[in-house]
């Protein structure tokens, strides 16, 4: 039930063709918007010689969902949907993995960060191995049932997953009764409002966000922040604790007898494990890091933790970070031209993404010249308050048409602050950025909002703001 464009649907059908199953793939978009995918599933059958797939796209069948033995559920569609209700059995690419992989596994959720602090995490287990591979899946547009099959016990699986991927498998248990999920390593990233479309309550939100530590026990740890969710999700697991602080001292970041770590006033990330020597507080990350942003060196400490509380050498792991590059969509220089430098974003999907990556560009440890910002598009029942206290710090912003910029015109007035658009064109968009930079400006697309409208997803806009900007600035 949803082929998409990301990989999962696709990478689903593939699995279970690959297994005999018979396959039909229902998606309510039509066959011009799939096609991608389709090419794909199709070429992939002739490969492998695997059955015919039925399609139904552009509407859902009840009889279909009532007919199959199993129905595949994209995590975007709501669990209360007439066609799950009708289902015999549910199962998500998700569920099909944690039921047979034999890897060890680290789970990264949260609101903001889960890419970056993933991907930091798959860089460091990557590095310096004695055995086996690290593989990266899940909520950052890779399926992990594209690596199933590889994997042996002394492989490492890093997976982002989103609150309704959690979701998605909640009461979910293996063979012996026991939860599906259960990783070794728990990352809970920041913590904000959002899917408020979707959620009735940030408790709701949040109480997904809980499956990933449910299935822990004493062998296995839980990193969170300091705030009052990271407190509740510490005091819930049965894992090992690991705190990671915005404080700018380690004893003031930690009491007596708690792990965790924190970024120093020099820029360090640094920690100190309760269960190891009383004082020794190691580095962990580098104070010169390759990606702008506090909030980045954030994501890669709660990372390190992680590794480090498992056994890490602190030496390997920060010397990992040093050259971790970052990530697509993230804080993304892109290119550079006449001295301005240009920023893909497209992954800040709330106002406080947008927010940090205006604080991150305006530091002047990053840029002497000014920011020409790109955001807005469609709102998820958030507060833009942040985005638009922040915005007065940018030389220029323009803003894409939408819910969201609807709402955040007025405050962006409150706060004084002009503004260009809202553009429904991104050439126009792209157009009005480049004619107001100059210098040693930087550009940045960091929208705070949904990308439905204009775009299909947050990585489809951010691929084609990157290609409107290399077709436009020479």
């Amino acid at each position: 039930m949803g082929l998409g464009l990301h990989g999962g649907g696709l990478q689903s059908a593939l699995f279970l063709l690959r297994r005999g199953a018979q396959v039909t793939v229902t998606d309510l978009r039509d066959e011009n918007t799939l096609m991608p995918s389709i090419n794909e599933l199709d070429a992939a059958c002739k490969k492998f010689g695997c059955s015919a797939v039925r399609y139904v796209l552009g509407k859902h069948e009840i009889e279909d969902f009532k007919n199959a033995d199993i129905v595949i559920k994209n995590p975007g569609v709501r669990p209360d949907s007439p066609f799950l209700l009708a289902s015999k059995k549910i199962e998500t690419d998700l569920s099909l993995f944690l039921t047979e992989s034999k890897a060890r596994l680290f789970a990264v959720t949260g609101t903001k960060g889960k890419s970056g602090t993933s991907s930091a995490l798959h860089w460091i287990l990557s590095k310096d191995r004695k055995a086996g591979k690290a593989y990266l899946g899940g909520n950052i547009t890779v399926s992990p049932l594209t690596f199933l099959e590889e994997l042996t016990e002394h492989d490492d699986v890093v997976l982002e997953l989103s609150s309704f991927q959690l979701g998605d498998i909640k009461n979910y248990v293996n063979a012996d009764g026991k939860p599906l999920l259960k990783p070794k390593a728990a990352i809970i990233t920041s913590i904000m409002h959002d899917h408020l479309d979707r959620y009735t309550s940030m408790e709701a939100y949040i109480d997904d966000k809980r499956n990933i530590y449910r299935g822990q026990d004493s062998s296995c740890v839980t990193v969170a922040g300091e705030d009052d969710w990271g407190k509740s999700f510490r005091a819930e697991t049965k894992a090992r604790t690991l705190i990671w602080s915005l404080k700018r001292d380690i004893n003031s970041a930690l009491s007596e007898g708690q792990s965790g770590g924190c970024i120093d006033s020099s820029g360090r990330g640094i920690a100190r494990l309760s269960d190891g020597v009383p004082d020794e507080i190691m580095e962990l990350v580098p104070s010169q890091v390759l990606t702008p942003g506090s909030h980045q060196k954030i994501n890669m400490l709660s990372a390190a933790l992680a590794v480090f509380s498992l056994g890490g050498k602190a030496e390997s792991i920060r010397g990992a970070l040093s050259t971790f590059p970052g990530i697509e969509h993230r804080l993304e220089c892109f290119h550079k031209a006449a001295g301005i430098r240009f920023y893909n974003d497209s992954a800040a999907t709330i106002p406080e993404a947008a927010a940090a990556c205006v604080e991150a560009l305006t530091d002047p440890s990053v840029t002497q010249g000014g920011l020409v910002l790109v955001t807005g598009g469609t709102d998820k029942n958030l507060d833009f308050s942040p985005l638009a206290s922040a915005a007065k710090k940018a030389k220029t912003i323009i803003l894409f048409e939408g819910t969201g910029s609807a709402k955040l015109i007025p405050l962006l007035r409150e706060n004084g602050v002009s503004y260009n658009g809202p553009f429904d064109d991104l050439d126009k968009a792209v157009r009005c950025a480049i004619d107001n930079a100059s210098g040693a400006d930087i550009v940045a697309l960091s929208p705070g909002c949904a990308s439905f409208g204009m775009f299909l997803n947050e990585f489809d806009r951010g691929r084609k703001w990157k290609e409107a900007v290399l077709r436009m600035v020479k």
